[in-house]
């Protein structure tokens, strides 16, 4: 084992150990009505992480993209072929709507989904975003694995999500709160959201607190 693996194990530990010291009833009671509204680029974990952390909660988990493709009765590739981007997206920012009014659970979208305005605008009303954020050659070795992704059906799917990201991740900066997706055990990515939000939510619980006693 290098040093940098005993680091790091350290570190996952450190988390670890915190994480399980979050009160996670007062932790989903802070969050309310408002979803966990998982943000970030193709394969930077939002499905898989998401699916651990509403388990961890007791919240429901949803896929934006898979209730998209329940509604459409097509796949997300299928949709792009046949009516185009933009077909898509307006499909997309109304079934992302419905969905946060369903809160509260952890909702995973789609990489583009946060491109939108009117999505923002919905998730800052009715949820708490959170951007997984992932290096380019992490998020590279885990899109190869799938052959699905509509918008890295060409020549150059490297080139097309390296200017994907210096597109979208200013965008996804907007998110209230920002977690780095690495290439560790998902649980330990877990660990590390529910740190922050614990900072995040009980920051405001606080705040809130606060300002009733001084009024």
């Amino acid at each position: 084992m290098t040093q940098n693996d005993k680091k790091r194990n350290a570190e996952m530990e450190t988390a670890a150990m915190k994480a399980n010291s979050v009160d996670l009833a007062r932790l989903v009671q802070a969050l309310g009505h408002r979803s966990i509204v998982l943000v970030g680029i193709m394969g930077c974990g939002k499905s898989t992480v998401g699916k651990r952390l509403a388990q961890r909660l007791g919240l429901e988990f949803i896929d934006a993209d898979s209730e998209i493709e329940r509604a459409a009765n097509m796949t997300v590739a299928e949709i792009f072929a046949e009516h185009g981007e933009p077909y898509f997206r307006s499909g997309e920012e109304r079934v992302i709507a419905r969905l946060l009014g369903e809160g509260p659970q952890v909702l995973a979208t789609g990489g583009g989904a946060f491109m939108s305005e009117a999505t923002r605008t919905e998730i800052t009303e009715h949820g708490l975003s959170l951007w997984l954020k992932v290096d380019f050659e992490t998020v590279m070795a885990r899109v190869r694995r799938r052959s699905t992704r509509p918008l890295l059906q060409n020549p150059d799917p490297e080139g097309t999500m390296r200017k994907l990201m210096a597109e979208r991740e200013p965008v996804y900066a907007q998110a209230a709160l920002t977690v780095t997706s690495k290439d560790v055990p998902h649980e330990a990515v877990v660990d590390q959201i529910v740190i922050t939000m614990a900072d995040y939510l009980f920051q405001d619980e606080e705040l809130t607190s606060s300002q009733t006693s001084n009024s």
